[in-house]
């Protein structure tokens, strides 16, 4: 058995190392010297193309962290089976960084997005058999938002993927569906009511 506690700690610690790795990529050159505002400002704006995933990317895991908070289950062990799904899971959140790099230099070819939408596919995946897997899993709200809002990172990774077929450099914005978990969370909870 699996303390609770050192697994939640663990994946604590993983989210805010990889949420922080993230901004990384996000530099200026170290042979950029500007001589007037101008030029500074035309370095920033030639980072929007690596700030617009980090910006996704943290969010994307910022709201996976806070969702996987609010889930609650009576357990304070877990067993090997769980463990070894958790285990994976931290893997492909230690990816995310990664795939951010990709996606953040070459945005403009697909294989870019299909791996950075792969990823977030993957750990909404793996969200959902964890959830399965999970002993003395608390049905609540929380549970409910946690499923709408991996579906709509699924949903929102596999229109990236499809939008890549046919604009790369505009494939990430489907990520900015996830910003609607919350309103349709509420707009289910009232349809089912």
């Amino acid at each position: 058995m699996y303390p609770r506690a050192r697994l939640d700690a663990l994946s604590d610690a993983i989210f805010g190392v990889a949420m922080t790795l993230l901004v990384l990529d996000v530099r200026l050159p170290e042979e950029f010297r500007p001589q007037h505002a101008a030029q500074l400002l035309e370095g920033l704006r030639e980072l929007v193309p690596k700030f617009v995933p980090y910006v996704l990317s943290f969010l994307v895991l910022g709201l996976r962290w806070l969702s996987a908070v609010q889930i609650r289950s009576r357990t304070e062990c877990y067993g090997r089976d769980y463990a070894g799904w958790w285990l994976i899971y931290i893997l492909l959140i230690t990816c995310v960084p990664f795939t951010t790099i990709v996606v953040g230099r070459f945005g403009d070819l697909a294989p870019a997005i299909w791996l950075y939408a792969g990823n977030t596919a993957l750990l909404a995946v793996l969200s959902f058999r964890l959830m399965t897997r999970t002993p003395d899993l608390e049905h609540d709200d929380q549970l409910r938002d946690r499923q709408v809002s991996l579906a709509i990172l699924i949903a929102s990774s596999l229109l990236a993927i499809a939008v890549s077929f046919i604009s790369p450099r505009h494939a990430l914005w489907a990520f900015v569906l996830n910003f609607a978990s919350p309103q349709v969370g509420r707009w289910w909870v009232h349809k089912s009511a």
